[in-house]
């Protein structure tokens, strides 16, 4: 897709969230099934069923705004993410230790998400499309307390030495 546009960017960028969300409902499953303190795994399915509906909106997006479109793409860096997340485990054994690196995995696709929701408020913002940036916002919100929640996991999560 080529980028004229603010527009055109706003279009790109909600394709690639709508791209990584996708993916996000594929990783968490198997991040909660590799996960073994039970706050960590009720977080996952928590960001499961908010990820879920957090593609409602993005759906709800495009059905207030006709002139938006999104397109068929994949978000390559949340494609990486997963990756890293499927590498700690594969290769670290199920535990205190694996969990606080799938905190870690899931963290940095928190902040990828709060970067690109908050790039696209701003955007919405400015293109004047007033219902997708409320919508928009919901969800910037949503990933800022997830990103909290998985701090407090973490914190509370005690491992051996």
């Amino acid at each position: 897709m080529t980028v004229k546009t603010l527009n055109d960017l706003f279009i790109h960028d909600l394709s690639d969230i709508y791209s990584a969300e996708k993916q996000i409902t594929r990783a968490l499953p198997k991040m909660a099934r590799a996960a073994t303190d039970e706050k960590l795994i009720a977080a996952f399915n928590q960001h499961l069923e908010e990820t879920r509906g957090q593609i409602e909106r993005l759906d709800e997006i495009v059905e207030v705004t006709p002139e938006l479109k999104i397109r068929r793409m994949k978000c390559h860096a949340l494609e990486g993410l997963v990756e890293e997340a499927q590498e700690i485990i594969d290769s670290v054994e199920k535990g205190e230790v694996r969990d606080q690196g799938l905190i870690g995995a899931a963290q940095k696709v928190e902040h990828y998400e709060i970067a690109t929701y908050g790039t696209l408020y701003a955007l919405a913002t400015k293109l004047g499309y007033t219902k997708a940036a409320e919508l928009l916002a919901e969800t910037l919100n949503e990933e800022k307390q997830t990103d909290q929640k998985l701090t407090d996991v973490a914190e509370s999560i005690t491992v051996a030495s």
